[in-house]
């Protein structure tokens, strides 16, 4: 059973640098000829895809919730006998959420780094990463780096407030070069940073200025124990939207299909490509196309194809940005609205502000698949749902699932390997 070296990169809170050190580190590693592996807490799509560009490598999902204890430790264990380093990014602050970062940390003994970005802060920060550090004293603590430090007398004083039993990794001063745009949803996607290599670079090279140069100690994530699964979707063609409107996409869930016996092409809508020839299914995932509604709606050879699909009773897989699409109509924050396919009867508004956020799940006759929702806009909607998911904590209603004809659309975004037999139906038409 192999053992890799890991870090686990936490923080207080969102917004303090985790995803810019984790790619720095992943880039750093990489330079030196080390085979990295980057894997994130929670569901998310964007910061996966920096750290698949800084890394080289796909970055896998790891959630004690949504993914599951066995799975997540099947999946750093093949990482482990694969890498010479596993990198682990949190989610929002250490301790919050439940389960949390700190909660994955601990369930496999991976040292957790604290990024504290030191902005407006001096001996505070001592008072931060000693509150982190000690909050809960079985998580393994590995140590803290000052981000988004002012000056080198800025990086003394913040060394110095910590106390004895704490290590200092070093800080990052900062700077906007090396830092990652956002805008709603999160960060901007990775084929948008036009200089993001050489922003991963920087950030390598700023790092290479702390004692996160050292590999961190190695863990042993045991054996790999990968499921068996039988060829449900052998034979068949699923046809996958990907681009800058549709890239909200697990890579754990195309794994799964092709695992399968699936055969996935991709296509792009925004590119005005048809449907692949011989698709079976088609899936629009989310994304964003309030930010491209306007050539979607220009675009008539992929609107074209995707509705004599759905004519054709084809099964059609729609979640969150891919429902969008299928309306009457989109509107945006401006007011202007844009025609859609006119496939599902409704249309949707974008809000500046979050209409739903957390962890759900859908039952169904082949049991629950897990996933998660995170979206800006508000639906209205001439049809009565199939059934809606349901939340982790609390009673209240998760997202609504509709079906039009061969059409299964919802807000929530599911994680398919929590669920290979109900992946296998919604593809074959047989889920509801």
């Amino acid at each position: 059973m192999p053992a890799c070296p890991a870090l686990f990169i936490s923080a207080p809170a969102s917004g303090q640098g985790k995803t810019t050190i984790t790619a720095g580190l992943a880039r750093y590693h990489r330079r030196l000829g080390r085979r990295v592996r980057v894997f994130k807490t929670g569901p998310d799509f964007l910061d996966p895809m920096i750290l698949a560009r800084a890394s080289g490598a796909p970055v896998l999902s790891l959630d004690l919730w949504m993914v599951g204890k066995d799975a997540c430790r099947h999946l750093l264990a093949q990482a482990a006998a694969e890498a010479d380093l596993i990198l682990i990014e949190g989610v929002m602050g250490l301790f919050d959420g439940t389960p949390s970062s700190a909660d994955l940390a601990t369930a496999f003994g991976v040292p957790v780094l604290a990024v504290i970005s030191a902005k407006a802060m001096a001996q505070t920060f001592g008072a931060v990463a000693f509150g982190l550090a000690n909050f809960r004293p079985n998580v393994p603590f590995f140590g803290v780096l000052a981000n988004r430090v002012g000056s080198a007398r800025h990086a003394q004083m913040l060394e110095e407030s910590l106390p004895p039993t704490l290590r200092s990794c070093g800080h990052i001063l900062a700077s906007d070069e090396i830092g990652l745009p956002d805008r709603h949803l999160g960060l901007h996607q990775a084929a948008e940073i036009d200089d993001l290599d050489a922003r991963l670079d920087r950030a390598a090279d700023a790092l290479g200025q702390t004692a996160l140069t050292a590999l961190p100690p190695s863990i042993n994530f045991g054996a790999p124990t990968p499921p068996v699964l039988p060829r449900l979707l052998q034979g068949r063609t699923i046809a996958i939207a990907r681009d800058a409107a549709f890239s909200f996409i697990y890579p754990a869930n195309v794994a799964l299909l092709e695992a399968l016996g699936a055969r996935v092409q991709c296509f792009s809508p925004l590119a005005d490509e048809p449907l692949p020839a011989g698709s079976d299914a088609l899936y629009l995932p989310g994304g964003y196309p309030e930010l491209h509604a306007a050539a979607l709606a220009a675009n008539a050879r992929s609107a074209t194809s995707i509705r004599a699909h759905a004519a054709a009773g084809k099964p059609l897989v729609a979640e969150c940005g891919g429902m969008l699409y299928l309306l009457d109509q989109l509107t945006d924050t401006e007011g202007v609205r844009t025609p859609m396919l006119g496939l599902l009867p409704g249309h949707a508004t974008m809000q500046t502000r979050f209409a739903a956020l957390g962890m759900q799940q859908i039952d169904s006759a082949h049991g629950p698949m897990t996933g998660h929702t995170f979206h800006y806009s508000k639906l209205s909607i001439a049809l009565v749902p199939l059934c809606h998911a349901t939340r982790p904590q609390g009673d209240a209603p998760g997202e609504a699932v509709y079906r039009a004809g061969s059409i299964v659309a919802t807000y929530m975004h599911a994680y398919w390997p929590s669920n290979p037999a109900f992946t296998a139906a919604l593809f074959d038409g047989k889920a509801f």
